[in-house]
């Protein structure tokens, strides 16, 4: 029976972290009823109800919340240790999980990571782009990507990336039907593009900066979206206008199919940091992304 707990234990852990028993059976690749079997016999052994389950979600009960907090660390310790005793092979081993944006997934992870990859056949990456700022330490990521400024203090922190611009872009077709905004409160007379955000459910504002001034709006969206792809495609349709970092549009912008807007309120974003526990020691192959995103740093910003 301990053995049955244990794997059990685990089970109910990640079933109660995903809020679903698809979820949790996906992440370990079996059957759904195996992941709700295992859990109802550890009810069952326990006598507790440890899920309140509903049609759409299951959450933990008190006591289920209780076992979380007492035994998810020691069952995270256990695979730090597990982790670490890759340190005797010669060839590092593992998986490295990174929580991102799509943005620095494709600008700088990728292009950093693709030769990890490539030289050390036993490291996986998994990146995962979510817009949430999420905990972390609770999803099990060894990392996270995220602005500056959406660092929490307690974190060490890498800068991966530059400091760039949020450049307001729109169609020529946009432009000449809609006309050319010269100040940031126009833009509630226009036609705009917004993202989504997860966490919150609101919509990101749109923020400009010019001579020390700060200028955030929040104007009506005429098209909301959840991933950054599918603004910009809608932007290039002509359905409104909105911001994208500087490397997104300058190609674009280029080639004529986008217009630059408010240019003199172009407002410039703290650079990506990626950021993990500070109590965290870095497993051999989490040290080797850390090495490969300071050279990819180094080159980016190395005089041309």
């Amino acid at each position: 029976m301990p053995k049955d707990n244990l794997t059990d234990i685990r089970t109910f852990i990640v079933v109660a972290r995903e809020g679903s028993f698809t979820k949790a059976a996906a992440k370990y690749g079996v059957s759904q009823s195996a992941v709700s079997y295992s859990v109802r016999m550890l009810e069952e052994r326990l006598g507790l109800r440890l899920l309140a389950r509903t049609t759409r979600s299951v959450s933990p009960t008190e006591a289920g919340q209780r076992l979380i907090d007492r035994l998810a660390p020691i069952f995270a310790k256990f695979d730090d240790e597990l982790i670490a005793m890759t340190e005797l092979r010669q060839q590092p081993a593992g998986t490295v999980r990174i929580s991102s944006v799509e943005h620095a997934s494709e600008t700088i992870l990728w292009p950093a990571l693709r030769p990890v990859m490539e030289a050390f056949p036993d490291i996986n990456i998994e990146i995962n782009n979510d817009y949430r700022l999420i905990d972390i330490v609770a999803g099990r990521f060894d990392a996270g990507v995220r602005l500056g400024e959406q660092v929490a203090q307690d974190m060490i922190a890498l800068r991966i990336g530059p400091d760039h611009s949020q450049i307001t872009v729109a169609s020529p077709a946009y432009i000449g039907r809609k006309g050319m905004p010269g100040l940031p409160h126009d833009l509630m007379d226009h036609d705009c593009v917004l993202l989504r955000l997860p966490t919150s459910g609101g919509l990101y504002p749109l923020t400009y900066a010019k001579g020390g001034e700060e200028v955030i709006v929040r104007p009506n969206a005429r098209a909301i979206f959840n991933t950054v792809p599918m603004m910009l495609n809608s932007v290039l349709d002509g359905i409104g206008t909105t911001a994208f970092p500087d490397d997104i549009v300058a190609p674009l912008i280029a080639e004529g199919r986008l217009v630059q807007v408010l240019a003199d309120w172009t407002p410039t974003r703290p650079g990506y940091h990626l950021y993990y526990p500070s109590r965290k020691q870095p497993s051999p192959a989490f040290s080797i992304v850390l090495d490969a995103l300071r050279k990819h740093k180094a080159q980016a910003l190395a005089p041309v």
